[in-house]
């Protein structure tokens, strides 16, 4: 059996992963507007992937002003968790365990996707000029300039925290596996973090302690929410995403995992800058982050099974997520387990649309 530690039991919390290979959060933006409620497709789509240790669901609102592309996702609605659940149920059924990533996009965002239309917050008025993606006519996805943000007054700094809190709340009634705080990729925790973007003279703002509050707070909300064993965490520490620069200070970096791990996760979970054209992690920091987290390390990223096997053995991780090879292969663990090849990507099919590159991609026992 080819790389036969991958598919060794992995601890997650005090739930076990029957192999090590994730299904990394991957964004669709098919979900039916008004009310961004999952598709009824997703249901199949999730459960074709259930092979997997873990699927971690596409990201998730936790409101309806976390908002930031047309056709994402929420679940702070009752609408939303009934049309989750059916998605939960399915994954179930096929043996798998998921949990939803969810997120606040922040200044990733566009005023017509906002309540009232209004600017999307962010820790600071910083116009970083990103793009998002919206619906045309044909509700085909389209990319457009993100309007510029506002600095999220201190009343809705907390309403994020609650909102968090509720969405997590949300996700345990939905029968969840866990929950993944979206803290990566330049969204709206990442945006306090990152000194590009925090540019606040209050207990938001400045020291690393102020600028690492608002996730701090979140995680908290969320683990007293349900618990610190349903809860894990993605960032994405030494790289630019989404045009806000995450800096190359190690020792901060360090830092923020050290009070991460304080919290107790379930798993920290790595997004590595190397996918998206950022330098590679050092084997001295992986091994920097492997000592100051104490619980499952989960890590993303330009990862194909060798890369998996080798930082697995290394003891730098104790899993990998994998992303587009998940997309476009539903039986990925068991293709990586036989040596099977993998199908083609479609990538005009990413975003938006039908069926049609979402849950019609083979099966290796299916005719190519």
């Amino acid at each position: 059996m080819a790389h036969d530690i991958l598919f060794e039991p992995v601890k997650m919390g005090t739930q076990t992963l029957k192999n090590r290979i994730m299904m990394a959060p991957l964004t669709r933006l098919r979900a039916v507007e008004p009310g961004d409620v999952p598709i009824t497709w997703a249901a199949e789509y999730y459960s074709q992937r259930a092979g997997a240790g873990l699927v971690i669901t596409e990201a998730t609102q936790v409101s309806f002003q976390a908002k930031g592309y047309a056709g994402a996702p929420g679940l702070h609605t009752q609408d939303q968790v009934t049309a989750w659940k059916a998605i939960v149920d399915n994954v179930h059924a096929k043996g798998g365990k998921i949990v939803v990533q969810l997120w606040h996009t922040g200044l990733v965002s566009h005023e017509s996707v906002q309540p009232e239309r209004r600017a999307p917050i962010s820790a600071s008025d910083v116009d970083v000029g990103i793009r998002t993606s919206l619906r045309d006519s044909d509700n085909q996805a389209i990319r457009a300039d993100a309007t510029p943000p506002r600095p999220a007054s201190l009343d809705e700094i907390q309403q994020v925290v609650t909102d968090f809190a509720h969405a997590t709340k949300c996700a345990q009634e939905a029968g969840f596996d866990g929950i993944e705080i979206h803290g990566a990729h330049g969204y709206l925790l990442h945006q306090f973090w990152a000194k590009h973007t925090n540019q606040r003279d209050d207990e938001y703002g400045g020291s690393r302690e102020n600028r690492a509050r608002l996730t701090l707070d979140v995680i908290d909300a969320c683990a007293e929410a349900w618990d610190a064993d349903h809860v894990g965490i993605r960032i994405s520490p030494l790289g630019t995403f989404n045009n806000v620069e995450g800096g190359y200070e190690e020792d901060d970096n360090i830092w923020l995992i050290e009070q991460i791990n304080k919290r107790g996760l379930m798993y920290l979970h790595l997004s590595e800058p190397d996918w998206a054209g950022g330098t590679p992690y050092s084997d001295e920091f992986r091994q920097r982050v492997r000592d100051a987290f104490d619980q499952t390390i989960i890590a993303a990223g330009g990862y194909d099974a060798d890369k998996a096997e080798k930082n697995i053995k290394a003891g730098y991780i104790d899993a990998v997520a994998f992303g587009r090879d998940y997309l476009a292969n539903p039986d990925l663990a068991e293709r990586i387990q036989e040596g099977a090849p993998l199908n083609e990507q479609h990538p005009e099919s990413f975003y938006g649309g039908s069926t049609v590159g979402y849950t019609d991609y083979p099966f290796m026992d299916q005719a190519q």
